[in-house]
């Protein structure tokens, strides 16, 4: 049985592309007026991965003017949301979950740390950690993080989206992953279990007789 839940934010328990007028219209908006380098096809583009991946690894991919991408990390680093977020419909699987539950995700500290709150989530879970991508990685946080507790892996389930970030990295951990993809952008990358929602949860982690679901 499962009962250590490291969980990822972004497109997992809630989605962004519902929210993308609270999340992302003060991004677009400063982007609108600056010279990128890059032509609008990209620029558009650009804009819809930002959706889903961290805006460092659009601006990189992209090749947006590092000037320009200076400007808007110091805007993204300053920047809270105020405005309430839904989280996803299949949210309840993840509440439901009984034992240990931890939100890892990448980005801005103040930002994502908004975000749970406006998401109305913070109780659920026991710790929140933002990883900072510039200095390190989700898989030196969850190494870090199952020293300091002294957690068994076998005991961990990791649930997230990115199939290169915190699917990749548990799996290279020896840490059973669950790859969220509704979209069925990963046919082909590996991890433990896959869904299109989190309906089968309760079976995967051994909950099947305690869930209300």
């Amino acid at each position: 049985m499962k009962h250590i839940f490291f969980i990822d934010l972004d497109n997992t328990i809630y989605f962004t592309k519902p929210n993308e007028k609270i999340l992302m219209s003060g991004l677009y908006n400063l982007l609108d007026q600056e010279d990128l380098g890059i032509s609008d096809r990209d620029y558009q583009s650009a804009k819809k991965e930002m959706l889903r991946t961290p805006f460092l690894k659009v601006a990189e991919k992209y090749g947006f003017n590092k000037e320009v991408t200076d400007r808007t990390v110091e805007f993204l680093a300053n920047r809270e949301v105020v405005e309430p977020l839904q989280p996803g419909e299949d949210y309840p699987y993840i509440k439901a979950l009984e034992g240990r539950k931890f939100i890892f995700t990448a980005g801005f500290p103040k930002q994502q740390l908004s975000k749970v709150n406006m998401l109305g989530i913070a109780d659920d879970f026991e710790s929140v950690f933002v990883i900072d991508v510039a200095k390190t990685s989700k898989k030196e946080a969850f190494e870090e993080f199952i020293k300091k507790e002294n957690l068994n892996r076998s005991e961990i389930l990791i649930i997230g989206d990115d199939a290169e970030s915190e699917i990749k990295f548990g799996l290279e951990l020896g840490i059973e992953t669950f790859l969220l993809d509704p979209d069925h952008l990963h046919l082909d990358a590996q991890t433990t279990y896959r869904g299109t929602d989190l309906s089968s949860l309760p079976e995967i982690t051994g909950q099947k007789n305690k869930s209300s679901f």
